[in-house]
């Protein structure tokens, strides 16, 4: 094997030039920081200590609580994830019962199996397009009706895909039972900030937000903050977990990076708003003429679908073409130089934030007509469901795809206690019936398809079979072609 080094493949990747519609948020711009092994250190004298802050870290935390009106700021250099484990563990204690949506990030999984807490799940809608919408309060409300002893409530908005959910509402549901109301905002640290995009979970209700800068914002990769909006967790038990699941050695470039990315906000935020919100606008004025692709905006989304849509990220839809959104996303790299952020089985996801350019717009816009024009010559523009025999006209292959992978699964065991059992390695083909001893899901975005403690069925199977197929990255499987997977022995 030809041996290779990152650094060097760093250096190699910059100069090749290509368009990143991905995180994170700086987008590759030297706005940052300078030399960073000049400026890498340690808690010295007159720097502060992340863990009891006093004096310009205690600066900037308050900085932070100021621009999002928090009751408390936190600075988070392990990502979102030590922010979500943290506030999980603050606001529960071992055993207790949590009210989650099913599409949360893995790191809410963990959360449950560290504490080994008992879970309710909440499940998103499911777009035409196949897309995980939102989360409808009344599946909130009748939840918190049949179990009085949740402890707490997890939600994921917006998610990867730009999904928002009525957080609002739902806040005023979940505070009636006087519990509190922890959102992953990990994809939506920008909201807030103009009135074209959709309100923050920090304005809307929520008790605990966590926000990942480094994926919308200029700030660097890990880079996250999580914010303190009421007294319904307390104040002291988050700050002991964020010191047990934050490094007790934080990166002072990381922390600068956050400072800096707070004070870009309070000074030029209007400026760069104002320019991203242009560029959209001309972006999907000018995409609505695809005769084959189709970029999707918040009109293709009933509001039962989809309460409201963040269009910072952008969904290039290929249900209706013979294009895997894998095979769309692999010509805008090889023939475009441009690099999306992930593909699922019928769409593509580009995301854009204040630091996009308006050439990097103008070349994914001609990059999608060129591909749209060469599909009638190419055969590419015949419609999947034409291939499929579907019994239903208005469910297409997309939704039947993620019903097949994201849909309710029979919960035999609690996660923790799978995690424990005796495990045994079978092939996929031999599986059904069995009993997941592993979390299983598409990388990205890391949302589980199938968690320990599940019962392996049919459709779940399925729906992996079209994921080998088409190329997409899978999690937790195992053998040289993902066709094995560990099972609990009862």
């Amino acid at each position: 094997m030809k041996q290779e080094y990152l650094d060097a493949k760093l250096e190699r990747y910059r100069q090749k030039e290509i368009y990143p519609f991905h995180m994170p948020g700086h987008k590759r711009k030297e706005h940052a920081l300078m030399d960073p092994y000049s400026m890498d250190i340690t808690e010295i004298e007159g720097f502060d200590n992340l863990h009891e802050p006093e004096g310009i870290l205690l600066e900037g935390k308050e900085r932070l609580a100021e621009l999002y009106g928090a009751k408390e700021s936190f600075f988070l250099v392990n990502g979102s994830t030590c922010g979500l484990l943290a506030a999980i563990s603050a606001a529960t204690r071992r055993g207790d019962t949590v009210l989650m949506a099913r599409n949360c990030h893995k790191a809410v999984y963990h959360a449950v199996e560290l504490s080994e807490l008992k879970t309710e799940y909440l499940y998103p809608s499911i777009t035409k397009e196949g897309i995980q919408g939102s989360i409808h309060p009344k599946d909130v409300e009748e939840a918190l009706k049949r179990h009085p002893k949740i402890k707490a409530v997890i939600l994921t908005s917006p998610t990867y895909d730009g999904v928002l959910s009525d957080i609002r509402t739902i806040a005023g549901m979940v505070h009636e039972k006087n519990i509190p109301l922890i959102v992953d905002e990990a994809h939506g640290a920008h909201l807030g900030f103009s009135k074209s995009f959709p309100a923050s979970a920090v304005s809307e209700g929520a008790d605990v937000v966590i926000q990942s800068f480094h994926k919308t914002l200029p700030s660097l990769t890990q880079t996250a903050v999580l914010h303190r909006m009421s007294e319904r967790i307390a104040p002291e038990r988050i700050r002991k977990y964020l010191s047990v699941y934050q490094t007790s050695s934080p990166s002072y470039l990381l922390m600068a990076s956050i400072d800096r990315c707070v004070r870009i906000m309070q000074s030029r935020s209007e400026r760069y708003f104002a320019d991203l919100e242009e560029n959209l606008t001309t972006f999907y004025r000018k995409v609505q003429d695809l005769k084959h692709l189709k970029v999707l905006t918040e009109e293709d989304f009933s509001k039962e679908e989809g309460y409201a849509f963040d269009s910072t990220k952008i969904l290039i839809y290929t249900g209706n073409t013979d294009m895997t959104g894998k095979e769309l996303m692999d010509i805008l790299r090889k023939d475009w130089n441009l690099e999306l952020e992930m593909a699922s089985g019928y769409y593509a996801l580009a995301l854009t934030g204040i630091m996009d350019t308006e050439d990097g717009f103008f070349s994914l816009s001609e990059a999608l007509h060129t591909i749209d024009e060469q599909m009638k010559k190419t055969g590419k523009d015949v419609a999947v469901e034409e291939s499929i025999k579907i019994e239903d006209e208005n469910e297409h292959v997309s939704y039947l795809f993620m019903q097949e992978l994201y849909g309710k699964k029979e919960v035999v065991y609690p996660v923790w206690e799978a995690e424990d059992m005796r495990k045994m390695e079978i092939s996929l083909e031999s599986a059904l019936g069995k009993i997941s001893a592993v979390t299983v899901s598409l990388y990205p975005p890391g949302i589980p398809l199938l968690l320990p403690g599940e019962r392996i069925e049919n459709g779940f199977l399925e729906g992996i079979a079209k994921c080998r197929e088409g190329g997409l990255h899978i999690s937790g499987l195992s053998g040289t072609s993902n066709e094995r997977i560990e099972v609990v022995i009862p």
